[in-house]
């Protein structure tokens, strides 16, 4: 991938459904000042750890990245079960992402059936990915480019509409900021801000797809930390930005009830075909975050087979470059969990997307751990902080800070019984992650005993 390819992807790969499609469920559930502050909050999270994952991929360029960095500065337990928990999160986000695709089609397209579009679309993904890495890079640069034009589109006509440069539907003046004040600032309470940072967290999930492109990156020692410094910048413009015009234009109550905030804006100032615009950016978005889902996952389960941890076979390539196995296994994962959504919604559906929503979190925490014990290692093996491409400022604060943050971020959804089950289910899916890679190693110890014995 070249350096335009990875600052479109790192300028698009966080905008995605989160943006278009929760955020209004934000704004209804923290207020319009509150989701502001939550949305700022997760940025900063977000760009804490950024700035630890430039540091280890910098100086490691790593396909598989955090992982490989967990595996390597925790624990080996702790590196298969990060790798699982990305790999479960882009598996399971690939089953929605599928199901939503063919369910926006059927607007268009009334009397044909979803699983057909859905099919089609999952033929074009896989195609994307198993072409060539720079045919999935080109890809995904226009399809992040479509998402990028729509919101800074939606941010100037928004700010237009704010500001009585264009007229809005059911206001007789500019509305400018009353909408954010006038019910005051947590309409629902101060804790509310705190209990939707799940969501806030998923909308910014994707971010960290920077480390995974490390490995297969052109001069990745400055590339890297050019995508990362813009970081903070782009999540403010993109996501506080279009934030402040949503909650500005559109009044608490009414945001994420019946459709796309995008599309509510876009509606009240007249815009010709606004909600056909809205879908087919909202497609090429979901379009994006399958396409973006599938080469993660393919990436991690390639690093597994690479580490040795699962069959060697997984990490075969091909004359492109491209891990096949491991691709096709990643899309069957994808296809699984968009059955259970299907045959079992209540129950394997619901557990799956309840651990995949906390599981980038965790690898935020892993991320941050990671780089505060390369740091000490790094140092221990007679290295200087000066030899170093890439640094985190302000070391340990930045690295403990992204940690204790994402930390917190878990913990506090204990207060929303709503999002509390997926703190539930998570626990027990950790230990187990962790049994079964300390099962497998002693089974393959004891194993190897065994041949070593009949050998002599």
């Amino acid at each position: 991938m070249t350096s335009r390819h990875l600052f479109m992807i790192s300028l698009g790969g966080v905008i995605g459904t989160g943006l278009f499609l929760s955020s209004g469920y934000t704004i209804h559930q923290a207020g319009p000042v509150g989701t502001i502050l939550a949305y700022g909050i997760g940025a900063v999270v977000v760009y804490l750890v950024m700035l630890c994952l430039g540091e280890l991929s910098v100086a490691m360029p790593e396909t598989g990245s955090f992982h490989v960095y967990a595996d390597r500065y925790i624990g080996h337990g702790t590196g298969f079960t990060v790798a699982i928990l990305y790999w479960l999160t882009w598996t399971v986000a690939l089953g929605s992402e599928f199901t939503a695709a063919g369910l926006i089609m059927t607007k268009w397209f009334p009397h044909s059936p979803t699983w057909i579009w859905s099919a089609l679309f999952m033929i074009v993904i896989f195609v994307s990915n198993a072409a060539s890495v720079k045919f999935f890079a080109n890809t995904e640069f226009w399809f992040s480019s479509i998402k990028v034009i729509a919101i800074i589109v939606f941010i100037i006509l928004g700010a237009c509409a704010m500001f009585g440069v264009i007229h809005m539907k059911g206001y007789q003046h500019a509305p400018m900021f009353n909408n954010l004040f006038k019910d005051g600032l947590f309409p629902n309470g101060f804790k509310a801000v705190f209990t939707t940072m799940l969501t806030v967290n998923f909308a910014f999930s994707g971010t960290e797809l920077i480390g995974v492109t490390a490995g297969e990156t052109k001069n990745p020692e400055t590339t890297l930390p050019r995508a990362i410094h813009t970081t903070l910048a782009r999540l403010i413009i993109f996501f506080i930005g279009s934030i402040t015009v949503m909650a500005s234009l559109i009044p608490w109550q009414k945001a994420g009830v019946s459709e796309s905030p995008f599309v509510l804006v876009f509606n009240s100032i007249g815009l010709p075909f606004a909600g056909d615009l809205m879908n087919f950016v909202v497609l090429t978005a979901i379009l994006s975050a399958a396409n973006s889902g599938l080469y993660a996952s393919t990436r991690m389960l390639w690093s597994l087979a690479n580490e040795g941890t699962i069959p060697l076979k997984v990490a075969k390539t091909n004359r492109h470059g491209i891990p096949m196995l491991a691709l096709c296994l990643s899309m069957v994962g994808g296809i699984l969990a968009l059955a259970s959504s299907v045959v079992a919604a209540s129950t394997v559906y619901l557990v799956l997307v309840s651990i995949s929503g906390l599981a980038v979190v965790i690898v935020w925490m892993a991320i941050a751990l990671s780089e505060i014990n390369f740091r000490k290692q790094w140092l221990k093996d007679g290295h200087t902080v000066s030899e170093l491409k890439f640094k985190t400022p302000w070391y340990p604060v930045i690295p403990w800070a992204a940690f204790i943050m994402s930390l917190l971020s878990c913990v506090l959804i204990v207060f929303d019984p709503t999002q509390r089950p997926a703190l539930f289910y998570m626990i027990p899916f950790i230990a187990l992650c962790y049994a079964v890679f300390y099962g497998k190693r002693a089974w393959d110890k004891r194993r190897g005993r065994i041949e070593n014995k009949n050998e002599d």
